[in-house]
């Protein structure tokens, strides 16, 4: 399938999802084992022997652990929602069509890969402690509610790493099995999506009394906080020899996953911003796939030293 016919698959499961959700809301109990398999399979592109940590990445990670928190305390002053909005889109890991689109746009690949799961790791350690900060479970203590989200999140995102790795130490021909599938996670992203948008449509249309304003309010700080990490990202790269790679790091999330987190551990209606933020990133893909496309095959991306 051509990228163009790819990127239209995008919107497209939006917008079934969000008019079938009646239907496709109640298949919401799919997605967790969705972002399982796709992790796992994903997780096959990285081997031990390849994975480095790069100096960029303590940057990377630094904005992603500490600007999520940050935004968080200064919009919560405003509005709850708002912060929790917010959050969950900085905090969320790198999606794992990061690496697709790097290769893509002629960056480096291992290194989007390689944080893909490095952000992964990030997440699952943050991630139960930031939800209870934000009192995701007002009716249970701090530690207890840290408790139950890291019973649910943690293996979700560490078993399937861990997973790969064993598989290509004791079940080589399964692992490579995995890696030639992995294109096909590209669909269980898009019927994923479409389960995830039919919720949060759910969720609106059950709550479009009060939800309205704030809906607007969350994809426009979506947008804001989109463009931002790209750039962000891409400045933070071009010191580094990747801004390509760094970029998609940084700015190309893992909306899936930050949906189904956002309503089963925040205030629901939170999930609009990572569902506006799908918008965002793949608008921002598209000009810049388009601009990469334009020039010619003699010319070569230059970056930029610090």
């Amino acid at each position: 399938m051509s990228r163009h016919s790819r990127a239209w698959l995008l919107p497209l499961a939006m917008g079934i999802g969000g008019a079938s959700y009646p239907l496709s809301g109640r298949l919401a109990f799919v997605t967790p084992y969705l972002i399982f398999c796709m992790l796992l399979i994903t997780s096959c592109d990285l081997s031990l022997k390849t994975i480095r940590f790069h100096r960029a990445y303590l940057l990377l990670l630094a904005i992603q652990a500490l600007g999520s928190a940050f935004v968080y305390w200064i919009l919560s002053y405003f509005s709850p929602l708002l912060g929790e909005g917010a959050m969950i889109c900085i905090l969320a890991p790198t999606a794992m069509a990061a690496a697709v689109i790097t290769g893509m746009l002629g960056g480096s690949v291992a290194f989007a890969a390689t944080y893909t799961l490095f952000g992964s790791l990030c997440v699952a350690l943050l991630a139960p402690f930031y939800f209870a900060w934000t009192g995701a479970r007002g009716d249970l203590p701090f530690l207890a509610s840290a408790w139950e989200v890291c019973y649910r999140v943690v293996p979700l995102l560490v078993v399937p790493v861990v997973a790969a790795f064993l598989l290509e130490r004791f079940l080589p021909p399964v692992y490579r099995v995995l890696r030639r599938i992995r294109p096909w996670t590209y669909y269980l992203w898009i019927f994923g999506l479409t389960i995830v948008s039919g919720r949060t449509v759910a969720f609106v249309a059950e709550h479009a009394h009060a939800g309205l304003l704030e809906g607007m309010g969350l994809a426009l700080v979506a947008l804001v906080i989109c463009i931002a990490q790209f750039v962000l990202g891409r400045r933070i790269g071009r010191c580094h020899d990747n801004a390509i790679a760094a970029g998609q790091s940084l700015g190309q999330k893992n909306t899936i996953l930050a949906i189904w987190m956002a309503q089963l551990y925040l205030h629901p209606l939170a999930s609009i911003a990572p569902a506006a933020y799908v918008l965002w990133q793949n608008c921002i893909n598209s000009f810049q796939l388009w601009k990469h496309d334009r020039r010619t095959p003699k010319t070569k991306f230059s970056e930029r030293q610090c």
